[in-house]
């Protein structure tokens, strides 16, 4: 991908704020953009160049109902190209909803004293990551509160603790973390535990709106949440995630201040986010939020859309808050990621199925109560590929080494192949006859879109995985 230089009133410096709020308002006050330029720069997307802010800015004014088209088909286009047809599972695991903060959005405030605060113990988590494994999980993102007694040293006790959980052909094999943002040595302890992606999601990027939302806790320095994952780069985390919570401000100046953000990570560290997450606003126990800055399904569908053309090679994450059928559009033009069978409640997979979701147990509400395998055969339906894959972490393709392989798309060479064997995995651990139907019938017709040498390779060691073999990959 061609990272475009481009000049700022602030300059890019590790560690240093960079978001002109001024800045990036002057770039959404262009001109209406005519049918030809919004062609040219969906163009530019589609040759797998990130966009400039100012060719952002050119989509996000692009508001007929013929641009806002042209727009969407050109992220699915190009979704497909690089993508293909992969869906990535996981699931969130919350370790504890301790939290120091107060932020006036969010269940888990300080002052939200009906809130139900547990943290898992080892045995716990133990029993999580079980009955995780027994639903075919083997991605996960772990959760924490905001709270001192979630040290660098916890979070990575705990992710050490997750990873030796095997229970049968069940393992995890990759875990994300969403955690409060570290100091550099913090970062390191936590890079030790052999962990993923580091999400820190700035929420809103705009400093007026942001104080106004954070009203106690280390959360209200806005600069030093802003400047988090510089600091996780500076420790050796080179593969780290970035997220805005929309509905807290104008969803079009989060667009702007996210692709500013890629531009930064670019800038001082040669290589930009692995994910961009992009959760709305919901319910949840205690929300002070206004409906001022809500956004609509339509303009949350563009906004997607948008994303996935401004920065191509960016994995996008789209979480069970949002609705079934809201999602499976989704899936359709910008989303790679999605989680299944989440359940937010501390400790509440190992528990059992029926009750009704509590907001003051819950950070917030989730609107897809689907479980993995329901979502599994959905995929199939649709003739997606569900994809449980975790090569690149563990061949060292992140950072920029990602980059090297992505860029001239030998990622979509290694991602296909491995999805369909964990996929076979999962068919022949998990899934129900009637899916495993389906599964193996859309194995075979991914493996037809292979090059001879590679289908000869995926065979073999599908008939290894049938005979009892498990985590391979290429």
């Amino acid at each position: 991908m061609q990272f475009t230089p481009e000049k700022y009133k602030i300059a890019d410096e590790p560690m240093k704020p960079f978001i002109d709020a001024a800045e990036i308002e002057q770039f959404l006050q262009i001109e209406k953009p005519s049918l030809e330029r919004v062609r040219e720069v969906i163009e530019k997307s589609l040759n797998k160049n990130r966009l400039t802010l100012e060719e952002t800015a050119v989509l996000l004014n692009a508001d007929t109902p013929e641009m806002i088209e042209e727009i969407k088909q050109g992220a699915r286009t190009l979704k497909q190209r690089i993508y293909g047809n992969r869906i990535v599972l996981f699931a969130p695991l919350y370790i504890g909803s301790k939290c120091a903060n107060n932020c006036s959005y969010c269940g888990f405030r300080s002052t939200n004293t009906k809130a139900v605060r547990k943290t898992l113990s080892d045995t716990e988590i133990i029993q999580e990551i079980e009955a995780l494994q027994d639903n075919g999980q083997k991605r996960l993102i772990l959760v924490y509160g905001e709270h001192k007694e979630y040290s660098p040293e916890f979070i990575a006790h705990t992710v050490k603790t997750a990873y030796g959980v095997k229970k049968g052909n069940g393992e995890i094999r990759r875990i994300n973390i969403n955690a409060a943002p570290q100091d550099i040595e913090g970062f390191r302890i936590i890079k030790d535990a052999d962990i993923g992606t580091y999400q820190v999601f700035q929420e809103t990027y705009n400093a007026s709106a942001y104080k106004l939302y954070h009203l106690g806790g280390k959360k209200a320095d806005y600069e030093y949440r802003l400047t988090s994952l510089d600091r996780a780069m500076e420790a050796g985390i080179d593969d780290v995630g970035i997220g805005a919570l929309f509905g807290l401000y104008d969803w079009k100046f989060e667009v702007m201040s996210l692709v500013r953000h890629t531009n930064h990570l670019e800038a001082c560290y040669n290589v930009g986010p692995h994910t961009i997450s992009f959760p709305r606003i919901k319910e949840a126990a205690s929300s002070l939020v206004g409906d001022k800055y809500f956004v609509s399904d339509a303009d949350f569908a563009r906004l997607i859309a948008i994303l996935r053309l401004a920065v191509p090679y960016t994995g996008m994450i789209l979480t069970a808050r949002e609705p079934v059928e809201l999602r499976n559009e989704l899936l359709q033009f910008g989303v790679s990621q999605i989680d299944g069978g989440t359940k937010l409640e501390v400790g509440s997979y190992s528990e059992e199925a029926g009750e009704e979701q509590d907001l003051n147990k819950e950070q917030f509400r989730i609107n897809d109560n689907r479980s993995l395998g329901e979502i599994v055969d959905e995929l199939l339906e649709q003739e997606m590929l569900p994809s449980f894959c975790t090569s690149c972490y563990r061949m060292g393709r992140t950072g920029q080494h990602f980059m090297e392989f992505s860029v001239p798309g030998f990622i979509k060479k290694f991602c296909t192949p491995n999805a369909i064997l964990t996929l076979a995995e999962y068919l022949n651990d998990y899934s129900k006859p009637a899916i495993a139907d389906k599964g193996w019938k859309v194995i075979q017709k991914n493996i037809d879109t292979l090059d001879p040498k590679m289908q000869s390779m995926v065979k073999d060691r599908i008939e290894r995985i049938a005979k009892g073999e498990r985590d391979l990959y290429f």
